[in-house]
């Protein structure tokens, strides 16, 4: 899914104008990334939490000269699922590997 189909789902399931839900989804993730940049923890129970990760400076290597190149510190956003999420996920994975299994079985006509 993308934002397009986040903002259209969001005006189907709530029957607001697609400017509204437009507004809100921007507003959402707009939140998200202002709160990152200033290095808070975003934590949403039981979807997961983006977090900011800072990375030490190191030497690494060109892969195609073979050349040491010195890598400065940077920091990253890391998302962590939630306990909720794994576990609907994870049972959508069971649900379609037994639809699999069940396709895979010989027929005893």
């Amino acid at each position: 899914m993308n934002k397009s189909q986040m903002i259209n789902t969001l005006t189907e399931k709530t029957d607001c104008p697609i400017k509204t839900a437009d507004k809100v989804v921007r507003i959402f993730f707009d939140s998200i990334k202002e709160a990152l940049s200033e290095g808070d923890k975003v934590e949403i129970r039981g979807f997961g939490s983006f977090t900011v990760k800072h990375y030490e400076a190191y030497l690494g290597r060109n892969p195609r000269t073979g050349e040491s190149v010195r890598v400065p510190p940077k920091k990253l956003p890391v998302f962590r699922t939630g306990k909720d999420l794994r576990h609907r996920v994870d049972q959508s994975r069971e649900q379609g590997v037994k639809l699999v299994e069940n396709r895979r079985k010989p027929r005893n006509d």
